[in-house]
Formats: structure tokens, C-alpha cells, sequence
């Protein structure tokens, strides 16, 4: 296999520098010895730190809530609503679990049982987060919904799952689902949060009356979660998962995200993905944390706002909001005190390594990139709190998670990729509890996903001498350019260096010659003008920094890049319209798997 990247020695040479320098005190971290309690690690030992359901059992929602009113926390603060508006809602342990159990109780009033599924369509609301756990203590399976699809990807995403319940606006009802749900035959029950609820729907508030409930017995393999793919074309892939994915949610909290008791936490994610599920309501639950919950879309000002007034201690956010927080400059955060700030984590999509250094530069931190999917269920690869940041890497695995460089043989079967920095298919052995449990409905596509014990991840990766791995690109992603295979993430990182630059995509353009030549796209920060002298420079830049086989042939200036709705680069569509394909049509290329 042929070696892509490096580690970049100016980034780190940076972040050292920073490192050496800080003077913040923080608690120490909950993961100080990584070898050594890798080691010893077993998965039972992580799966004893949580109760377990009283009459025996596993369940989400009892972790998350009803346990630390039992050991009498429920005084303590779980959630602290801000709303877009300015109103601000404070709901403790204890009223969380009354409030859940208030809705379980509803939907076994209603004849929803164990198994069902609810969906949930709405922002970030109190609402969304006393439905998800309901749902979960009353047995049946929560799958959300983002807010911003429209009326076909929501319809797409209820058909596949035969939903029984929706719970939503009545707004978000009248414009998205009113006008086809009579097509579904399985939505017997759909349920308004707030307004007038329309005709043949249920107003949630009067009638969540009953507020005893005993939670549905349920085992670590029972269904509990379905969570939707966001690929950028196909039919989407709905991803099931167990109760017992709470054990991994609780570990991850507390080794990755570092989160202590006395914790301020903030997740920046929407409710409707993996994330905002996993890590916004569930690991911080587990951990008895105070969540931040901020029902407003992304403003750099009320952002920073957010950090300080609320004292945020734990901050879990995405690159492409750090990325506009760096475009709108480091001036914007000295006007705020974000001392309380200890750690700040990043998801979603690969970090550049600019952006861990701008975070230490800026905010006094590093930002600690970390790797999962969809199917993963929770955190699989991180850069934890006690170890020295490589800026640009995903870090190292998860304690009772193997991990490994593979590489597809002809005719079948893997093998190891040999050597440090050699690019191959990420891999996972199977067994963690967090793992889906198959695709909804779609059982030869999950085999598929499979090769003798290994996870096959579709992501292309290196690992280095100190077992640190390093995202390559998707496999079908990445550039075979004159025989060099070239990630996309590695050139677009160089080109985000340049100050000029504010965010790049980059693909591979047939080429009769060479195969593919590399080609970026770029947007630029504010002042900067996208003209010939500029793209020279930017030219010159790349190529300085990677190598003429590397650095791309052409670039292209964007006033904006093309998202999946979870905010992901579509590089793909960018190749179609390269290829000619008409809008929209990207039939003839592969779907991302995260």
C-alpha cells in the first residue's frame, strides 16, 4: 500500500508550545493511565458502574435519570433550556424522571408497546428530551427526526421505520407531515407540543396526566434506538441499536469527553443525529451532569455568550462550527471570559489541524478530535484529555475496542496492512455494546458490512508508530492521481492554512493521463478577493506544503460549499457536477456511510 500524510511538525510544534505555556487548573483527568487500563479493561467492568434496572435488566433511560434519584440526586441540575427568544427553563434529575414517566405512561395509555417506535420531529425543546427517554422506559424504540428535512426525507424515514408515533409541532406538523399522513397506515398517534393541535392529532401537554409509571422490564439487547444514515444520495440506512449501547455512552462520558459530576456540559449537535442522542442526551444523563440545551441556530456572539454566562466546562461541538468561528476572527472571543472552559471536544467530521491550534491559540485550549459513526454507536477513536494532541489525528481507540488497518484481499478476506502510516480500511473487531445491531429491514446489506470478526468502517486510515490513527478519506473518496493515492482531507488541511482561506473541498478530476488530477474548491474569508493572483498564491502555497504529486492542479473559488444536512462537505456532488450530471443526479456515484 502506498503511504499517504504525515502528521503535521509546524502543528505540532505549535501545540506544544501552547501546552508548555498553559497555566489552567482543572480536575484530574478520568483517564490518567491509557495503557495501562486499556490493558486491564473488560467490558463488565464498564457495565458495573451502571445500576441496572432494579427487578434486573438494562435500560437507557432508568441510567439516565431515575438511578440518581435513587441515590438521591435528583435535586441535582440535569438541563438548562435557553431559548431562542431569551426564556429560560431549568429542569432537575427528579423532574426529568417524573416528567418521563409521565409520557411512558401516556403511550401505554395510547397501546404503544415495547418494540414500537416513536419519532420525534422538533427542535431543541424540553419536549424532545422528556419523549426520548419516555419512550425508552415504556420500551419501545426512539428514532429522531431533523427539524429542517423536508416533507420526503421525513416520510422516507417513517415509512422505512413503521412508525407509531410522532411527536412534533404543530407547525413543523401542518408544513411537513399534515399533507401525506394518511399515506401511512402504522402512524396511529400524532402528538402536538405545543399550539392548537389540528385535527385528528393529540395535544401533549393535558393529556400527560398519569405520572406513575413503572418502566417496561427490558434487556441490554433489546431494541432501543434507530437512528437514520445522513448519506449524501440513496435511500437512507436505518441503524439499530440495544440498551446495552448505554454502557458505552456512560464510558465514552466519562473517559473521552472527560465529563466529571460538577460539570457544566454543552453538545452543540441537533437532537435529530447520532450525536445529539448520544451525546446530547444520553452519555452527559448517565453522568449526572448539568446539559446545556440551546434551542437557537449557530451565532458566533451568542456562542461565546453561551460559554461564559452559563459557565460551560465541557464543550462537544462539530468542525464545520469551528470553522465559522474562525472565520468570524479571534477578536470576537477576548470580549468574553471563557476561563471556566477545560475541555473542548469535536465530532463529526475530520478536524484540520489549524483548527486544534487555533482553539489553543484562541480560547486557551486544543480542540480534541475524536472518530464514530452511526453504526459505531458511540466514540470509537479519541484524543483524551491526559494525552498530548496530535493536531490533525482522531487519537487512539476506545479502551475494550480493537482497532486495525486492513486491507481488502482479491477474492475475499482481510489481511493487516503493515508498517506505520500505510493507508488502508479502518476496521473495528466486532463485539462492543454500543454496535449496531443491523440495518432496519435490511439484513444482507449489514452482512455485507462485515468480514469474519473485523466492523469494515468504508473509511480509510493510517496509523502511526505511536498508535495514534490518522483519517485518510473515505475510500471512495480518495484520489488515485498517477499512481499516488491522495486524501482529500490532507490537501484541503494545507490549503486551510492559508490565511485567505476559510474552508476547502477537494476531489479528484478525471484526467486521460494521470487518472484523476486533484482539484479544490475554496471559500474565503471575509476581505479576501478570488482572483488569478490569489489562486497562484494559493497554488504555490499547496504545492510548498505537499509536493507537487500532492498539492492540487486547479482551484476553484466557492461563495459557499454544498452540506449534507448533519453539515457534512458533499464532495460527491461537487464530482458530479465536475462530470457533467445534472443537478441533483448522482446516481451513478457512491453514498457516504456517516
Amino acid at each position: 500500500m502506498a503511504t499517504v500524510g504525515n502528521a503535521d511538525p509546524q502543528a505540532e510544534t505549535a501545540w506544544a508550545r501552547i501546552r508548555k505555556d498553559a497555566t489552567r487548573l482543572r480536575p484530574a483527568p478520568n483517564l490518567s493511565d491509557y495503557d495501562g487500563f486499556r490493558r486491564a479493561f473488560r467490558w463488565d467492568q464498564a457495565k458495573a458502574e451502571l445500576d441496572g434496572l432494579p427487578g434486573g435488566g438494562l435500560n437507557i433511560a432508568y441510567e439516565a435519570v431515575d438511578r440518581h434519584v435513587a441515590h438521591g440526586r435528583g435535586d441535582r441540575l440535569a438541563v438548562r433550556w435557553l431559548g431562542k427568544a431569551g426564556e429560560r427553563k431549568e429542569f432537575t434529575y427528579a423532574d426529568l424522571a417524573r416528567l418521563s414517566d409521565r409520557f411512558a405512561a401516556l403511550l401505554a395509555r395510547l397501546g404503544v408497546g415495547k418494540g414500537d417506535v416513536v419519532f420525534a420531529l422538533t427542535g431543541r425543546i424540553p419536549e424532545l428530551y422528556v419523549a426520548a427517554l419516555g419512550t425508552l422506559k415504556n420500551g419501545c424504540i426512539f428514532s429522531p427526526l431533523f427539524s429542517a428535512f423536508g416533507p420526503e426525507p421525513i416520510k422516507t424515514r417513517m415509512e422505512m421505520g413503521a412508525a407509531k408515533v410522532l411527536v412534533t409541532t404543530e407547525a413543523l406538523y401542518r408544513r411537513k407531515v399534515a399533507a401525506w399522513r394518511g399515506q401511512l397506515a402504522s402512524l396511529q398517534h400524532v402528538l402536538i407540543v405545543d399550539g392548537t393541535a389540528p385535527a385528528g392529532t393529540v395535544a401533549l401537554g393535558p393529556a400527560l396526566t398519569e405520572s406513575a409509571f413503572s418502566i417496561v422490564p427490558t434487556k441490554a439487547e433489546d431494541k432501543a434506538l434507530l437512528h437514520f444514515t445522513s448519506g449524501t444520495t440513496g435511500r437512507p440506512k436505518g441503524a439499530l441499536h440495544v440498551h446495552g449501547a448505554v454502557i458505552v455512552h456512560q464510558m465514552t462520558g466519562k473517559y473521552v469527553l472527560d465529563l466529571h459530576p460538577e460539570d457544566i456540559f454543552w453538545c452543540t449537535a441537533d437532537p435529530g443525529w447520532v450525536t445529539g442522542t448520544s451525546y446530547g442526551i444520553i452519555a452527559p444523563l448517565t453522568r449526572g451532569v448539568t446539559m446545556i440545551v440551546d434551542e437557537a441556530e449557530f451565532d458566533a456572539d451568542r456562542w461565546y455568550r453561551i460559554l461564559q454566562d452559563e459557565k460551560v466546562t465541557v464543550w462537544y461541538t462539530a468542525p464545520t462550527a469551528i470553522r465559522m468561528l474562525m472565520k468570524a476572527g479571534g477578536e470576537l472571543p477576548k470580549r468574553y471570559d471563557l476561563a471556566r472552559l477545560r475541555f473542548a471536544a469535536s465530532v463529526g467530521e475530520p478536524l484540520n489541524p489549524e483548527a486544534v491550534v487555533w482553539g489553543a491559540e484562541t480560547l486557551g485550549l486544543p480542540f480534541h478530535d475524536n472518530w464514530w459513526q452511526t453504526e459505531t454507536g458511540g466514540i470509537m477513536i479519541a484524543n483524551y484529555a491526559a494525552m498530548d494532541v496530535k493536531p490533525g489525528s482522531m487519537g487512539r481507540p476506545l479502551p475494550g475496542v480493537e482497532a486495525e488497518i486492513l486491507e481488502r484481499k482479491q477474492g475475499g478476506g482481510v489481511e493487516p496492512v503493515k508498517g506505520a502510516m500505510q493507508v488502508g480500511e479502518l476496521a473495528l473487531k466486532a463485539g462492543w455494546p454500543a454496535m449496531f445491531r443491523g440495518y432496519l429491514n435490511d439484513p444482507e446489506r449489514y452482512a455485507k458490512c462485515f468480514s469474519g470478526e473485523w466492523y469494515l468502517t468504508g473509511d480509510l486510515a493510517m496509523r502511526d508508530d505511536e498508535g495514534y490513527y490518522w483519517f485518510v478519506g473515505r475510500a471512495d473518496d480518495v484520489i488515485k492521481s498517477a499512481g499516488h493515492l491522495i486524501g482529500p482531507f490532507e490537501v484541503e488541511s494545507a490549503l486551510m492554512e492559508h490565511p485567505a482561506v476559510a474552508e476547502a473541498a477537494v476531489i479528484g478530476k478525471p484526467d486521460p493521463t494521470v487518472g484523476e488530477v486533484v482539484k479544490a474548491f475554496v471559500a474565503l474569508k471575509p476581505g479576501h478577493a478570488p482572483d488569478e493572483a490569489l489562486r497562484k498564491e494559493l497554488l504555490g502555497h499547496a504545492r510548498k506544503r505537499l509536493g507537487a504529486a500532492v498539492a492540487p492542479k486547479e482551484i476553484e473559488f466557492s461563495a459557499g460549499l454544498p452540506r449534507t444536512r448533519s453539515g457534512k462537505i458533499m464532495r460527491r456532488l461537487l464530482k458530479a457536477r465536475e462530470l457533467g450530471l445534472p443537478e441533483g443526479d448522482t446516481s451513478t456515484l457512491e453514498s457516504d456511510a456517516r
